[in-house]
C-alpha cells in the first residue's frame, strides 16, 4: 500500500536511509512497497535486495518533479517500463527542459497523480493517489465517479518529528533560504510517515475499491533483476569464440615482442591465464582495453597501466601494461581468479592533457547509448554540514567559519550551536548531491538506459545515478580511465628533449631508464624532487633511510609509505631490518617462506592475503573478502567479523600461539584501505624511474615540463629553483620568448605568462598567437600597436619585464605608456598608433635598484627571479653549517639559516607537531621536525627565511633538525614604498606549502611493541 516512499537518494528531501526504510516497513507488517526516490533510480538495487531479504515485495518507480512541484509517480510493471522512464527522464535532463505537466504515453509503466494535479482524463495506466487526510473529501459526486482511478497514497518521508525538522532543515539548504522563510509548499506533509498497514487500511474501509485497485497496481508490478548476469558488453568480435581467438593471436605476438622466442616459463604463463580469461569470459573485456590502448598509441600518446591488471602477462603481452610480472613474481590470482566473487578492472593513466581524447574515442568507438561514467553520492561531510545548516539558521559567516574550522568542542555554546550540531550531526554520511565518478567508465551490452536515468554534468560524458558498488552489484566491471600530471611531465619532457636537444629519448622503453645506474644514486640520495610519486618530503626521507639504490628496493618503498603500513609500525620495522638484515628473526616459518623478499614484513596486498592462507589457513574466498577490504572496495563489515573469527579458529587449530595470531591480525587490520597490491608498486615504480631519468640527463627540459603541467608536489618556484641549479639561466616572462607555457633555449628558461597574477589568461594567448603569426615585437610601440590590451594590464608586463628585450627600464616605459594611451579612447588606437609615425621621447634616466625588480616578481609571480630570496635578508649572516655537512653532526646543535619550502602538518596525542622541508643559501634541501611544545613558542609565520637552532639526528643515513628555536628573518625594506608600514607588506606573499594529514594519531612505538624475534609460545 505504499507506493510513494523516499529514501535519503531524495537529495535533501528525504531522511531515511534504506536499510532503515526496509526495517521500518516490517515493523509496520508492510508486505509490499515502491521506492520512489525523486528523479533518480540510485537506491534502487539495494532497495530490491533489502526487500528480498526481508520478504517484501518491491516496486521500483520514480517520483517526477519539477520546480519544487510533483508532477506524478511513475512505477514500473516491469524492466522495460523502468527503461521507459529512464528514457524520458534522461532525454529532459539533457535538454535542460522543465518536466511536463502530464505524464508522457508509458507502454509498462502506472502513473500516479496527486488529487491536486490529475487531468481531466486518464489512460488506462493512470490512476489518483489518495491520501489518508484526502478520503474525507470523497463525498462529492465528481470524485466518486472516479473512484475505479484512485489507488491508495501514503507517501513516506521522514520518520520522527525530529527527522521532520531535519527535512525542513535539507529543503533550506537545498533552496538557499533561511529556514524561517520555507512555506508550506517548499516541505512535505506531517503525515510523510509509515504506520501500521492494519492503521492505514481502515481509513480506506468505506472506500474497498480503492484498496482492491492499489491491491491490482501492486500484482501487475512485478520488476525482477537478476544480479548475477554480466551487464558490460559482452564480445568485443561477434562471440567467445572469435574473442579468445583473437586475444590468443595478439598475446602470442606480444609474447614474442616482450620476451623473444624460446621462453617456456613465460610461454606457459600465458596459456595458463587465456584458460582462466576463457572461462570467466573476460576475453571482451581484455580486447576492448587493447582497443583503447591501440587507439592511444595511434595518437602517440603515453600511457601508464597500473593497479592489479599489472600481475597479468597477457597484458604485459598486449602493452596495456609495462610491468612483466615474472620478474617481481606477481600472481596472477591477484587480478583474475575463479574464486574472485568480482571482476576486476584495469586502471590506465594519461596525461590529463589527453585524457579527454581517450573518452571521445571510448563514447563515439563503442556507441554513447551504450557508454557512461559511473556515478558518485557526494556526502555531507563536517565542514559543509556547519556551513549548510548553520547558514539556514542566519548564522552569519564569520560564525559559520569558526564552526566549520574548529572541532566541536571548541565551539560557542548556545541554543542556535547546539540545534546546528544536532541536526548537522544526524546528516553524517547523508548524500549531498550526485557527481561523477572521477574514472570509471561503464560500457554496457543493453543501452545504458535500460538500468538508470543519465545526467550530463558540465564536462560533458554522461553519468549514471548509482555509484560503482552499485555498478559492480549489477554486472559491470568498470573500465577506469584515469588522468596524472606525472604522464603529461614525462611526455612534454620528451618533446621538449627533441625540440631543445634534438635528441629523441624513447621513453617507453623501460629498459633505459628502470635501474639505470646514475638515476639509482640520485634515487639513493633522495634527489627525486619533480619526479612521480616520490618527490614528497616523506617519499624522499625514505628513500635515503633506505639508501634505496635499485628496483626492487623503490617498488618496495612505494608500498611502505602508504598509510596502513607506517600506522602499524610495519614501515619502521621494515627500514630496520633493511639496514640490519643479521639481527631480527622471523615470526614464522611462513614468512620466511612467503615473505622473505620484504623481510617478513607485510608490505603489499598479497603479503597480507599469503600470511591469511599460509598462515592463517583462510579458504581463499576470505582472502577476497581481506582484498577488497584493504583496497577500500568492501562494504560489508559483518564479512569482514567473519573472516577475522575464522582466522582465529583456525590459527588455534593449527597450534599457533594467541599472540603471535593477535600481532598478525593487528597488522592485517592496519591495511585496511591503505595498502597497494605489489604490482601497482611496480607501476609506480617504472613511472619514478621514468622520471628520474629525465631529471638525471636533461634536468632543464624536464622541470619546464613540470611547471608547464602545473607542478607536482610543491609550488612553481620550488621547481623553478630544481631548473636553475641544473644549469638554467631564468628570465622573466618575455613577450617576444615566453608563450603561454615556460618555453627553454638552450639553458635559457622563459618564464610562462601563466605564472604572471592578474595576467588575463585570454590576452596572454593573445600575445602568443599574434606573434606566431605577424612575427616578433621590434618595440614596445610595436607591441602597443598589435596588442589590444589597456594601461592596466601594460603595467604589469612592464613590472615584470617582459619588454627587457627593449633595452629601456620599467619606469622608461611606464612613462611612454602613460604618454601613448592615456588619453587615447579604443576606437582611436589604430588610427593614432599606426597612422602617425612614433614620437621619440626624450626621457629621464631614472634608476631602479635589483631589490625594487625582486619586490615586482613576488608581487607578480609570488617568488623573486632577479635575485634569491638570501638576498632580501637584511642579515648577511647565513648560518655555522650548511645541509650538505649534517650528516657529520649527528646529536650536535648547529644554526642554520634557511628559506621554508614545505611544512607538513601531523596529529600526536601530544598535539600537532610539523615536519618543515627547508633549503639553505646554497640551495640544497634539508629536513626539520616542530613538536608540539617547541611550536607554542616558535611557531611558523609563513613563508620566507628563518633563523633555526636544532639539535642534528641520523637516521638510517637521512639526516633532519629538530627544532629548539626558530625566528622569522627580515627582509630589506621594500624600495617601492616611502610609508614605512608599506615597506614589510610585500614580504608576506612569500608563499610556503602547507599539507595537512586528517587522521587519528599513530600509536608511539612502545604502544605497537611490534615483534622483531620469535614469539615463544
Amino acid at each position: 500500500m505504499y507506493l510513494n516512499c523516499h529514501s535519503f537518494h531524495s537529495l535533501r528531501y528525504g531522511t531515511i536511509p534504506l536499510v532503515d526504510l526496509i526495517s521500518q516497513a516490517v515493523t509496520c507488517g508492510v508486505k509490499a512497497m515502491a521506492l520512489t526516490d525523486i528523479n533518480t533510480v540510485t537506491g534502487i538495487y539495494d532497495f530490491i535486495k533489502g526487500c528480498e531479504v526481508a520478504g517484501i515485495k518491491p516496486l521500483v518507480g520514480i517520483e517526477f518533479r519539477a520546480e519544487n512541484e510533483m508532477r506524478y509517480i511513475g512505477l514500473a510493471k516491469n524492466a522495460d517500463g523502468l527503461s521507459e522512464m529512464n528514457r524520458f527522464l534522461t532525454s529532459y535532463n539533457f535538454s535542460g527542459e522543465i518536466l511536463p505537466v502530464l505524464a508522457p504515453e508509458f507502454a509498462s509503466v502506472f502513473i500516479i497523480y496527486t488529487l491536486e494535479n490529475a487531468p481531466e482524463t486518464l489512460r488506462d495506466n493512470e490512476f489518483i493517489g489518495i491520501r489518508p487526510e484526502e478520503v474525507s473529501k470523497l463525498f462529492s459526486l465528481e470524485l466518486k465517479s472516479k473512484i475505479s482511478k484512485m489507488v491508495v497514497l501514503q507517501p513516506v518521508t521522514f520518520r520522527t518529528k525530529k527527522e521532520f525538522n531535519l527535512h525542513k532543515i535539507l529543503r533550506a539548504v537545498d533552496l538557499n533560504v533561511l529556514l524561517s522563510k520555507l512555506t508550506e509548499a517548499d516541505y512535505c506533509k506531517t503525515s510523510e510517515v509509515f504506520q501500521p498497514l492494519d492503521s492505514l487500511l481502515s481509513v480506506y474501509s468505506e472506500y474497498p475499491e480503492i484498496i482492491q485497485n492499489t491491491e491490482q497496481l501492486i500484482n501487475q508490478c512485478n520488476f525482477s533483476f537478476d544480479f548475477k548476469i554480466p551487464r558490460n558488453k559482452k564480445f568485443y568480435t561477434n562471440n567467445r569464440q572469435s574473442d579468445i581467438a583473437l586475444l590468443t593471436s595478439l598475446a602470442q605476438q606480444g609474447l614474442l615482442w616482450r620476451y623473444g622466442k624460446n621462453t617456456i616459463q613465460a610461454q606457459a604463463r600465458v596459456t595458463k591465464e587465456l584458460k582462466v580469461i576463457d572461462q570467466l569470459e573476460f576475453s571482451g573485456y581484455f580486447l576492448i582495453t587493447w582497443d583503447i590502448i591501440r587507439y592511444s598509441n595511434s595518437r602517440g600518446f603515453m600511457h601508464i597501466g597500473r593497479g592489479s591488471g599489472a600481475n597479468s602477462i597477457i597484458a604485459y603481452c598486449l602493452g596495456i601494461t609495462d610491468i612483466c610480472p615474472l620478474e617481481l613474481d606477481l600472481y596472477f590470482e591477484r587480478f583474475l581468479n575463479i574464486n574472485r566473487k568480482s571482476p576486476p578492472d584495469f586502471d590506465i593513466d594519461w596525461s590529463w592533457k589527453e585524457r579527454d581524447v581517450i573518452l571521445e574515442y571510448i563514447f563515439n568507438r563503442y556507441g554513447k547509448d551504450h557508454v557512461a561514467f559511473c556515478g558518485t553520492n557526494v556526502e555531507f561531510k563536517y565542514r559543509s554540514i556547519f556551513r549548510e545548516v548553520g547558514k539556514v539558521f542566519g548564522l552569519p559567516k564569520e560564525e559559520l567559519d569558526l564552526l566549520a574550522k574548529n572541532p566541536m568542542k571548541l565551539h560557542e555554546k548556545n541554543s542556535i550551536v547546539t540545534f546546528v550540531q544536532n541536526y548537522g550531526m544526524m546528516l553524517e554520511k547523508y548524500p549531498n548531491q550526485r557527481s561523477m565518478h572521477s574514472c570509471g567508465i561503464l560500457i554496457s551490452e543493453e543501452p545504458i538506459t535500460n538500468y538508470t536515468p543519465l545526467e550530463m554534468p558540465p564536462k560533458g560524458f554522461p553519468i549514471v545515478l548509482f555509484d560503482m558498488h552499485v555498478a559492480e552489484d549489477i554486472g559491470f566491471e568498470k573500465f577506469d580511465i584515469l588522468s596524472q600530471r606525472g604522464i603529461g611531465h614525462i611526455d612534454d619532457s620528451v618533446k621538449l628533449i627533441e625540440k631543445n636537444k634534438g635528441i629523441r629519448v624513447n621513453i617507453r622503453d623501460t629498459s633505459i631508464s628502470k635501474n639505470e645506474k646514475v638515476a639509482n644514486s640520485y634515487l639513493s640520495q633522495g634527489n627525486t624532487i619533480g619526479c612521480f610519486y616520490i618527490e614528497s618530503p616523506a617519499m624522499r626521507g625514505l628513500l635515503r633511510r633506505l639508501k634505496c639504490d635499485n628496483y626492487k628496493t623503490l617498488v618496495a618503498a612505494s608500498s611502505i609509505i602508504r598509510p596502513g603500513v607506517a600506522k602499524s609500525g610495519m614501515m619502521k620495522e621494515y627500514i630496520f631490518r633493511h639496514n640490519n638484515p643479521t639481527k631480527f628473526e622471523y615470526f614464522h616459518e611462513v614468512f620466511k617462506e612467503q615473505l622473505g623478499e620484504t623481510y617478513g614484513i607485510m608490505v603489499y596486498q598479497e603479503d597480507v592475503i599469503k600470511i591469511a592462507l599460509h598462515y592463517g589457513g583462510l579458504p581463499a574466498a576470505d582472502g577476497d573478502i581481506l582484498r577488497r577490504a584493504m583496497s577500500g572496495k568492501g562494504r560489508s563489515l559483518e564479512a569482514l567479523k567473519k573472516v577475522k573469527d575464522d582466522f582465529f579458529i583456525s590459527c588455534a587449530q593449527n597450534g599457533h600461539p594467541a599472540a603471535l595470531s593477535e600481532e598478525i591480525y593487528r597488522q592485517i587490520e592496519s591495511f585496511a584501505g591503505y595498502s597497494f597490491c605489489k604490482a601497482h608498486s611496480a607501476s609506480y615504480a617504472v613511472e619514478s624511474y621514468q622520471s628520474l631519468y629525465l631529471k638525471v640527463y636533461h634536468p632543464i627540459e624536464f622541470m619546464v615540463a613540470v611547471i608547464n603541467n602545473q607542478g607536482g608536489f610543491y609550488r612553481t618556484e620550488v621547481y623553478v629553483h630544481e631548473a636553475r641549479m641544473a644549469g638554467a639561466t631564468i628570465h622573466n616572462p618575455c613577450v617576444n620568448k615566453s608563450n603561454y607555457e615556460t618555453n627553454v633555449y638552450g639553458t635559457d628558461v622563459y618564464l610562462g605568462f601563466m605564472h604572471v597574477l592578474s595576467l588575463d589568461s585570454k590576452m596572454a594567448l593573445f600575445i602568443e598567437s599574434n606573434r606566431e603569426k605577424n612575427g616578433d615585437f621590434v618595440s614596445f610601440e610595436d607591441f602597443i600597436n598589435r596588442i589590444p590590451m589597456g594601461l592596466e594590464s601594460i603595467k604589469i608586463l612592464i613590472f615584470i619585464g617582459a619588454f627587457a628585450f627593449t633595452g629601456k627600464n620599467k619606469n622608461q616605459l611606464l612613462v611612454t605608456a602613460s604618454l601613448l594611451l592615456n588619453n587615447l579612447k579604443p576606437e582611436n588606437k589604430n588610427l593614432m598608433l599606426l597612422q602617425e609615425p612614433v614620437k621619440e621621447f626624450k626621457l629621464p634616466n631614472l634608476e631602479r635598484s635589483i631589490h625594487e625588480d625582486a619586490f615586482d616578481e613576488i608581487e607578480l609571480l609570488s617568488f623573486p627571479v632577479s635575485c634569491t630570496v638570501f638576498d632580501l635578508l637584511e642579515t648577511k649572516y647565513r648560518g655555522d653549517v650548511m645541509a650538505k655537512n649534517l650528516l657529520i653532526h649527528h646529536k650536535k646543535q648547529v644554526k642554520m639559516l634557511a628559506y621554508l619550502i614545505s611544512r607538513k602538518q601531523v596529529p600526536t596525542k601530544r598535539g600537532t607537531m610539523y615536519f618543515g622541508t627547508w633549503i639553505d643559501n646554497e640551495g640544497t634541501y634539508f629536513d626539520t621536525v616542530h613538536f608540539p611544545d617547541n611550536l607554542l613558542q616558535y611557531p611558523f609565520l609563513g613563508g620566507g627565511c628563518y633563523l633555526l637552532l636544532g639539535v642534528v639526528e641520523v637516521d638510517y643515513h637521512f639526516a633532519t633538525v629538530t627544532i629548539l628555536k626558530m625566528a622569522k628573518m627580515p627582509f630589506v625594506p621594500d624600495p617601492r614604498y616611502m610609508d614605512a608600514k608599506d615597506q614589510y607588506k610585500t614580504q608576506q606573499q612569500i608563499r610556503e606549502d602547507v599539507s595537512s594529514t586528517q587522521r587519528a594519531p599513530y600509536p608511539q612505538e612502545h604502544e605497537i611493541n611490534l615483534p622483531r624475534y620469535k614469539m615463544s609460545l
